[in-house]
């Protein structure tokens, strides 16, 4: 009798773990998760807006409340790393888009370097975006 009372709650204790484990929200790997320029291209210039999308990869879905942690912006890409510029965190217009003030101060290859946390994951996305500031 004791054997078959021991084989009903090991079931019942499998079952449990089973349905509990599958409730669980699954999370994405962190590196499953991208910024993205809205706009390759920005004009030169005093206060320009730049705005990212954050995207989990495995989706395609944008990602909303990040914590954004790290911005910089520089002239790396055409060899000026210490041509750095301000940057300004702005409000985004709709879930899963960040905004960042900045001044170009002038034409060329631009990289916007971001880190982020994201929530419900461990670990931290970075990314370096590259634009173009147009005259």
């Amino acid at each position: 009798m004791s054997t078959s009372n021991l084989a009903r709650a090991t079931m019942a204790a499998l079952i449990g773990i089973a349905i509990t484990g599958a409730a669980l929200p699954a999370h994405a790997e962190i590196k499953n998760y991208e910024f993205q320029l809205v706009q390759p291209t920005v004009k030169a210039g005093a206060d320009r807006v730049v705005t990212v999308r954050l995207v989990d990869k495995t989706t395609g879905k944008s990602v909303p409340d990040a914590v954004i942690f790290a911005v910089r912006l520089d002239m790396a890409p055409d060899g000026m790393q210490e041509m750095v510029t301000k940057v300004t965190p702005m409000p985004g217009t709709e879930p899963g888009t960040y905004r960042f003030k900045a001044t170009f101060g002038m034409a060329g290859r631009w990289q916007l370097s971001l880190g982020a946390k994201v929530q419900g994951e461990t670990g931290s996305v970075e990314n370096k975006l590259v634009m173009t500031a147009q005259q």
